[in-house]
C-alpha cells in the first residue's frame, strides 16, 4: 500500500507537538516514515513579569498547524484526510494552567519558563526529600497557596499544556507518565503519583486552609501504549476547522517534550541517553538505579514507559544564540545581500568550527529567564570579552553555541563525573543539530561522549509523539515500547556517531571554568540592570 492509500485508509499516525516557539505536525506510517508536516509559528509573552501564552493563541496555533498539514498532503496527494488511526498531542513540559469546575480558566497560564516559584520548590524538596524543581506544576500550585491569590480555592483541574489540549480534543482528563513526572514526583514501580508524597501534599494544603486533593485536580497517569480517549465531535470540529476530520480517532497519552525526544531518540531504555537542544536546552539519561542522593540541579522524571530518568534541564537555550543570527540577517539585507536563515544559520554555525577550542576567551550567557541549574530566579543575556580575549567571528559564534549547552554540562557532570552514571550511547536531536558536524562535535567534546545524530534528529519531538500514537495504533504487537522502537522503527535507521576530540574536550572544559566563575558577572547584571 503507498503512502496515498494509506492516508485514504486511515493506517497512519498523527503527532503535534506544542514547542516554544512552533507547533509542528508529522503525519507518518506505522513504521515511522514521514509522510506530511505542518507547523505554525509563535511565541510566549512576558505580562506582568510572567512568561505565559495566551490559550485561545493555543487553539488558533493547533488549527493553523493542521492547516498546513492539511495543505501539505492536498498537494503531495491530491487528498483530504477524514482519519487517522491514532493522534498525539505533545508541549513543552511543566507549568500551570488551572479552571474551575466549569472549565474555565481562573488564572494565567505559566509555563516552564516562570522561575517564580523558589519558595514552593524549596519547602516541597524538604518535605518530599525529593528535589522539586521551580516549574514543575506542583511547585507553582504551591506557591499560589503561599501567595493566598484569590483564584486557588476555585481550582477543579491543574494541566500540562499538553494534558490540556488532550483534555479538549478527548474530553479525557489524562497524562503520559512522562510528562506526569513534570507535575509531580513518579513512583516508577507504581507507574503513578507517589502516594506517599501525595498524602503530604494534601496534609500540606489542608494546613494551609485549602481542601483540595491532588489526585481529584491533577490528571490521570497513563503509560504509552494506553488507550487515552478518543477525538469527540468538538475536538474534531477544535482540530480541524474544513470540517473533513472525522471524530472517534483513538488519541495516545499525552506527553512532554522530554518524553518525546527520548522516543525521537530510541533513548528509552536504560543506559541509553539523548539531549534535546532548542528554546530550552535538557538531556536525559535513562538510569539502572536511582542517584546516590538529592541534587537541586537533577530532576528525576521517567520514560513514557515509567522508567527513571535522570534530566539535566536548562531554562535558556538558543533564544539568545537566534537573536544574533538576527542581527546578522539585520546586517545582510543592510549590504543588499539576500539570503535565507536557513543558509545564514548553515553558514554561522560551520564557521564556528574554525574558532578557538576554548572560544578564545569569550565568554556568554544566553539567561532570557532564570536558571534553576545555576540558582538564578532572573536572566540577563550578556556577552563578556577582556582586552585580550581573541574576538572574531569564529569564536563569537563558538561561544554562543557553547553556552546554550553550558548549564546542561554542569548537570551532566553531576551524572557522569559524581555519580559515574553509565551511558552507553547519547542521541542528539532538535533543530541545532540541522547543520552536520557542528553541535554534534560540541556536544561530545562537552559530554566527553560519542555523539549520534539521525536524519530524523531535525523531526524532533512531533515525530517522538507521532511514534507513540502509531505505537498504540500498530506497535503493541511488537511488544513493549524499547522493542517496537528497537526492532520497527530503529531498526534500519542509521546515525553517523562523532567521537569527542581531545582538544575540544580540553577546551570546552576551560569554557566550563569561566562560564563558573563568570556567574558572579550574571549575578551582578540581574541587580544592576532593571529598566
Amino acid at each position: 500500500m503507498n503512502a496515498k492509500e494509506r492516508i485514504k485508509q486511515g493506517e497512519t499516525a498523527l503527532g503535534i507537538e506544542f514547542g516554544s516557539t512552533r507547533i509542528k505536525s508529522v503525519l507518518i506510517d506505522y513504521d515511522g516514515n514521514v509522510l506530511a508536516t505542518g507547523s505554525h509559528e509563535w511565541e510566549n509573552s512576558l505580562v506582568d513579569g510572567i512568561w505565559t501564552y495566551d490559550l485561545r493563541d493555543v487553539d488558533a496555533g493547533l488549527r493553523s498547524c493542521y492547516s498546513s498539514l492539511r495543505k501539505n498532503i492536498k498537494k503531495k496527494y491530491g487528498i483530504t484526510p477524514a482519519t487517522f488511526g491514532a493522534i498525539g498531542i505533545s508541549a513543552m513540559m511543566h507549568g500551570y494552567i488551572a479552571l474551575d469546575a466549569a472549565d474555565n480558566q481562573i488564572a494565567r497560564f505559566q509555563t516552564w519558563r516562570n522561575t517564580n516559584t523558589a519558595a514552593a520548590a524549596d519547602e516541597l524538596t524538604e518535605l518530599f526529600h525529593f528535589n522539586i524543581p521551580l516549574r514543575w506544576s506542583v511547585a507553582h500550585l504551591y506557591q499560589r497557596m503561599l501567595d493566598e491569590e484569590p483564584h486557588v480555592p476555585h481550582v477543579a483541574s491543574v494541566f500540562t499544556l499538553a494534558a490540556y489540549m488532550h483534555y479538549k480534543l478527548t474530553g479525557q482528563k489524562v497524562i503520559g507518565i512522562g510528562d506526569a513526572a513534570g507535575m509531580f514526583p513518579i513512583d516508577s514501580d507504581a507507574l503513578d503519583y507517589d502516594e506517599r508524597m501525595v498524602q503530604k501534599f494534601d496534609a500540606l494544603a489542608a494546613s494551609r486552609g485549602y481542601s483540595l486533593k491532588l489526585r481529584d485536580i491533577f490528571p490521570r497517569v497513563l503509560v504509552a501504549g494506553d488507550n487515552a480517549g478518543c477525538l469527540t465531535t468538538e475536538g474534531a470540529a477544535l482540530l480541524d476547522e474544513s470540517g473533513s476530520l472525522q471524530p472517534g480517532i483513538p488519541m495516545c497519552p499525552p506527553e512532554g517534550d522530554a518524553g518525546t525526544g527520548m522516543t525521537a531518540t530510541n533513548s528509552v531504555a536504560p543506559r541509553t541517553g539523548n539531549l534535546s537542544a532548542g528554546t530550552s536546552t535538557f538531556a536525559m539519561v535513562v538510569l539502572e538505579k536511582q542517584l546516590s542522593r538529592l541534587y537541586r540541579e537533577i530532576d528525576m522524571v521517567t520514560t513514557p514507559s515509567g522508567f527513571p530518568c535522570a534530566m539535566s534541564h536548562a531554562n535558556n537555550g538558543t533564544s539568545d544564540l537566534n537573536a544574533w543570527v538576527g542581527l546578522f540577517q539585520d546586517f545582510c539585507q543592510l549590504m543588499g545581500m539576500e539570503t535565507d536563515m536557513e543558509t545564514l544559520f548553515g553558514k554561522l554555525y560551520t564557521h564556528s568550527l574554525n574558532g578557538d577550542a576554548d572560544c578564545g576567551g569569550l565568554l556568554a550567557y544566553g539567561y532570557y529567564s532564570g536558571e534553576n541549574i545555576t540558582f538564578l530566579n532572573e536572566g540577563r543575556p550578556l556577552f563578556v570579552r577582556t582586552p585580550d580575549s581573541r574576538f572574531n567571528l569564529a569564536n563569537f559564534m563558538r561561544v554562543n553555541l557553547y553556552t546554550s549547552l553550558g548549564a546542561v554540562k554542569l548537570g551532566m557532570d553531576i551524572l557522569l563525573k559524581d555519580e559515574h552514571v553509565p551511558l552507553d550511547r547519547i542521541m542528539g536531536h532538535g533543530g541545532l543539530f540541522k547543520t552536520p558536524g557542528v553541535m554534534q562535535r560540541y556536544l561530545a567534546a562537552a559530554v566527553n561522549t560519542p555523539v549520534t545524530v539521525m536524519a530524523t534528529a531535525s523531526e524532533g519531538g512531533a515525530w517522538g509523539i507521532a511514534l507513540l500514537a502509531a505505537y498504540l495504533a500498530n506497535g503493541r504487537l511488537d511488544g513493549s515500547l524499547e522493542e517496537y522502537l528497537d526492532k520497527r522503527i530503529f531498526a534500519e535507521l542509521t546515525g553517523k556517531a562523532v567521537f569527542p576530540d581531545p582538544a575540544d574536550v580540553a577546551g570546552f572544559e576551560t569554557f566550563t571554568t569561566r562560564y563558573v566563575k563568570g556567574l558572579e558577572t550574571e549575578k551582578a547584571a540581574i541587580a544592576a540592570v532593571s529598566w
